[in-house]
This record gives structure tokens, sequence and C-alpha cells, in this order.
């Protein structure tokens, strides 16, 4: 709980997210060795973060290539002992912060990002990150390797940019919080089709980026949205753990809790937005009128095909355009919303796309022509990379058979 905290801390002095994780475990390893022995102090926090601290001076003299940062800041931090609480728990919180747009600067990759983010704010092991996306340890290893040494070369500045550059960072922290997210809650390939653990790690980045960001609309609406998303969790999954699509999900399995938490953190977006809602704040609005239906048949489907059409004219993109199909489906019928698919079946972006082959297919089955369907069907189960929706659209595609 307080690793991020810690590595947040240190790295304002050291300059140095690798360095700041190995002083972070260096003051844990402390603890392990001397609370067993002397007693858990009063606050275990402090005390972590003043050993941290003064692992971080010692590093500094004995490293030749810190001497500069020693003449900066080692000498001052050397001569008096580090607090045993901070003087301002605002500082911690400031620091925390920073950490977070460092993470997701945009001078790493998205994937570096992600992995960066979940070890170092996440509390992920390199193994755990490996098995949430399905990828070699070897490969997590080295991006985390490789975005600690990019921060490092780069000369990266620990800082929350202002004005038109916090903008641009801040979207990208969402996107990262966003991924890790969807990864959880429709995961890309393997056997299960939730992850739930990153869905809660990602539920836990929105809260903590909307305390420490209480003036940001888009913070405030990723959060609302999430906590939307993971109501349903319970309900998405069958028995053996097959997909249940929100048309067939018992709406009484959703999580009442996390609707009103939804409820509260929209309207904090919205009571500080100061123009036109954003994409985040939009995606929550959209999720926040099935969060309202009691049933899938009871849903306000025109109110969600205009906000996805204001979604489309914030945030265009061949994905929000699908989705904007589906709910015009909904609202006025199957032909109106297959003529907008079939504009995007040349889209770049949505070639290998499993879903638009997917929603075509439910599309063209409404509309009788089961052939077409059936052949859309196969077409998706060949795409995607997981089992579970893999069998789920197969099983959609004998239907069509029958």
């Amino acid at each position: 709980m307080e690793s991020p905290r810690i590595i947040a801390g240190v790295t304002r002095v050291v300059r140095d997210v690798g360095i700041a994780e190995e002083l972070a475990q260096d003051a844990l390893v402390a603890a392990l060795e001397q609370w067993p022995r002397d007693g858990v102090p009063d606050n275990p926090g402090a005390w972590l973060m003043a050993i941290a601290r003064r692992r971080a001076v010692d590093l500094v003299r004995r490293r030749e290539n810190y001497a500069r940062k020693l003449a900066e800041i080692g000498r001052d931090l050397s001569e008096t002992a580090p607090p045993e609480e901070p003087a301002d728990p605002e500082d911690i919180d400031d620091d925390l912060l920073r950490l977070v747009f460092t993470t997701c600067h945009p001078v790493l990759s998205a994937e570096a990002r992600t992995a960066l983010t979940l070890r170092l704010l996440g509390g992920l092991t390199t193994p755990e990150i490996a098995r949430a996306f399905l990828v070699p340890e070897a490969t997590v290893a080295q991006r985390i390797v490789r975005a600690k040494r990019t921060l490092a070369t780069k000369n990266i500045a620990f800082e929350v940019p202002y004005g038109p550059d916090r903008e641009a960072r801040l979207g990208s922290v969402l996107d990262v919080i966003y991924l890790i997210f969807n990864e959880g809650y429709a995961a890309t390939a393997g056997d299960d089709w939730l992850r739930p653990s990153l869905c809660e790690d990602a539920l836990r980045l929105a809260r903590l980026l909307s305390a420490l960001m209480p003036k940001e609309p888009e913070v405030h609406g990723l959060a609302a949205l999430l906590e939307f998303q993971a109501s349903r969790t319970a309900a998405r999954t069958g028995p053996s753990g097959e997909p249940v699509l929100l048309k067939d999900q018992n709406r009484s399995r959703w999580n009442r809790m996390l609707i009103a938490r939804g409820i509260k953190a929209l309207g904090r977006a919205e009571a500080t937005a100061a123009g036109a809602p954003g994409p985040y704040v939009l995606q929550a609005t959209i999720a926040a009128c099935h969060a309202h239906a009691y049933s899938y048949e009871e849903t306000d489907w025109p109110a969600i095909a205009t906000l996805y059409a204001l979604l489309a004219a914030r945030a265009p993109s061949p994905v929000v355009e699908l989705n904007r199909a589906v709910a015009i489906s909904m609202a006025e019928g199957p032909a109106p919303a297959l003529e907008i698919v079939d504009t995007l079946t040349d889209e770049p972006a949505l070639l290998d796309y499993h879903l638009l082959p997917s929603v075509r297919g439910d599309l063209l089955a409404r509309l009788g022509r089961t052939t077409e369907a059936r052949a859309e069907f196969e077409r998706a189960a060949a795409l995607t990379r997981n089992e579970r929706e893999r069998e789920l659209l197969l099983a959609r595609a004998r239907e069509c058979g029958q």
C-alpha cells in the first residue's frame, strides 16, 4: 500500500524512477528485518519514507555520477535527519501525481506505459503483469527496464505539466488506466473472458487519480465509467466462465454500490466541467443510461445513440462509429445500422477487429439474412484470440445454420 507513495517521494530526490523503486524495496526489506525485533512503528509509512530517503542520500554519496545531485540536494538532506512523517501530507500526494504522469509519459510506448504503471503504482510483480497480458515474463521485464532507462536517458522531468502540456499528458494517463481496465473487462486472448484483478487495479488507479485531481472533469468521467462497467462484472459470465451478453445479463447481480459510486463520480465530472463534455464523461453518461435501466428492453437507446453521435464528434474513431451503429440498431432497427457498419468494412483500423464482423453478423441475423450472418460470425471467431469469445461466436454461427 505504501510502495507507490515511497517511490514517488524518493523519485523527487533522485529523479530516477528505477533507482527510486530499488530504494523503496530496500526500505521494505529493512522493515522486514527490524519490525519483528523492535515492533511496528506508530507511523509505518513515515518510517519507510524516512529509511528510503536516508538510503537515497547514501546512494548519492557513493556514486560518482550523482556528484552533481549530491552538491545540489544530497548535502542538505544529509545534514538534517528526515522527518518522522511528512510535514505536509499534500506533498506526498503531489509526488504521487508526478509519478502517475511520469510512468504514462508519451515518450514511452503504450505497452511500456502500461507495464510500468502496473509495476510502480499498481504494485504488480513482473510475473503478475505477464500473466495478466499473456506475454512472456522476459518481455514484460524488458519493457519495464527499457521504460526506466528511457525516462532516465531522456531526462524526463518528474513533474505535473501545466497548460496544454497537461491536457495532452493527462489523455495519456487516462488512456493507460482505461487500457488496463479493458484488458481485464474483456481479455484480448487466453482462456478467460474476464481478468477481475486487472479491473480492480485500474479502478484503484482511477480513484487515486480522481482524489489527486479533483478539478479535472475527465478524471472523474473515467472513474465514473469504470465504476459503472465494473458493476456488471458478476453478471458477465455464466457458471462455467462463459460470456453472458448484455441483453442476457441478470441485472439484479449488478453491483448497486459501484453504480452509486459511478453516479457520484459522474456528478463531480459535470460539476467541474467548464465546457462541452469530454470523451470519458460522454462514455460514462452512456454507461449511466445502461445502469439506470432495470432491463435491456427499458434501455434508453435513442439517448445512447445521441450520446454516441456527440462522442463521434468529440473523439471520432471507427470503433465509436461501430458502437453508434449498435445503438442505432436498437433505437431505429438493424437496417440503418447495417448501412453504417458497411461503410466501416474497409477501415484499416478495423481489418482485424473481430467485433466488426460480430456486429455485422448480429445485424444480418436480425434482418433474416442468416447465411451471410453465419459467415460473419465465423470470420469474427477466426479473428478473436480469446477462447471464450470464440466459443460464443461459433455458437451464434451454428444458430444461424439451424
